[in-house]
């Protein structure tokens, strides 16, 4: 423990002792970062969390609610199913989705609302169809609803 200051030593003076100690012990002298700028992006607002928004960003996680990281998964999977190369697997893509959309409107957990509705997968696939032929891409693969082709 850091020991108190003696009565009638400025403060200054006293905390300029204790860093030149320490500057003397090499307490400063394997820091990490240290000899190294400071990060780009700091932020000089105070932020309590500061430590598990860098550790987040460091290894690629981000916590989002359930009805968040839903409309993200759909809207991936929307542009999925467009650029899929069959209009089967882009039925199933657009399927999938639908069971966990559909799911999420009837058992809506905490949070803010879902605000979507299942994807119309005959429109999807009519929009699939148009971009492959505005793209220039015949379509190999055919499939009805069921998955088998037609």
């Amino acid at each position: 423990m850091t020991e108190r200051k003696p009565p009638g030593v400025p403060f200054e003076s006293w905390v300029d002792k204790q860093i030149r100690d320490a500057v003397g012990r090499g307490e400063f002298a394997r820091l990490p970062g240290a000899g190294k700028p400071l990060p780009s992006g700091t932020d000089t607002s105070y932020d309590e969390l500061w430590w598990v928004k860098q550790k987040m960003a460091r290894e690629g996680l981000s916590v989002l609610p359930p009805t968040l990281a839903l409309r993200k998964e759909a809207e991936d999977a929307l542009a999925a199913a467009y650029a899929a190369p069959s209009e089967r697997i882009a039925r199933k893509i657009v399927t999938d989705v639908n069971v966990k959309i559909r799911d999420m409107m009837f058992k809506p957990p905490p949070g803010p609302p879902l605000g979507m509705k299942p994807y119309d997968v005959e429109e999807v696939v009519r929009e699939w169809r148009e971009r492959r032929a505005a793209a220039g891409n015949p379509e190999r693969d055919t499939g009805t609803s069921n998955g088998s082709p037609v």
